[in-house]
């Protein structure tokens, strides 16, 4: 770069008032640093330009690292589920044929017939019956939160909570 000195400087602008002259001089030097702010401006938004893409790239290199990485762990995660299922339908296959050896071959089946249980009744969504959905909430729950279960009218909730009279 070049370096100018206040020598340099006064050197060039004594020049510059000889061939200008004093008259267009001031006019020149405002025109000159329009000029030098324009360049700077225009290199500093080139800067920022070269900065964001640079930027730009080292995001997208970023990004496909993560999927990278994402991708393996799903694979990962896959592959383990895959064996523990496998794992798991062999253990169940041993089982099997485990309890179905040792019951000594009887083929009446009643020795495979499991205690009877009382079925368990079907869930039906409660609609449009609030009533229903009230009061399938549990009492403990509806005193913890403050939920009213008595109606009272406005005049005997104000009495309520008046303080005694003296």
């Amino acid at each position: 770069m070049i370096d100018f000195g206040f020598d340099k400087l006064a050197l060039i602008g004594t020049v510059a008032l000889i061939v200008i002259g004093p008259e267009k001089l001031p006019r020149v030097a405002r025109t000159v640093g329009h000029l030098l702010g324009k360049a700077q401006r225009y290199v500093a938004d080139v800067k920022a330009e070269v900065n964001r893409s640079i930027e730009l790239e080292e995001l997208k290199k970023m990004k496909g690292e993560f999927e990278d990485a994402a991708r393996n762990v799903e694979q990962t995660v896959n592959q383990h589920i895959h064996d523990t299922g496998r794992e798991f339908d062999q253990a169940w296959k041993d089982m099997d044929a485990a309890s179905s050896g040792s019951l000594g071959g009887a083929d009446d089946g009643s020795a495979l017939a499991a205690p009877l249980q009382p079925p368990v009744p079907e869930y039906r969504h409660p609609k449009k019956k609030w009533r229903l959905k009230r009061g399938a909430v549990p009492q403990w729950y509806k005193q913890r939160n403050g939920v009213r279960t008595r109606t009272q009218s406005g005049a005997a909730r104000v009495a309520r909570f008046r303080p005694p009279s003296r």
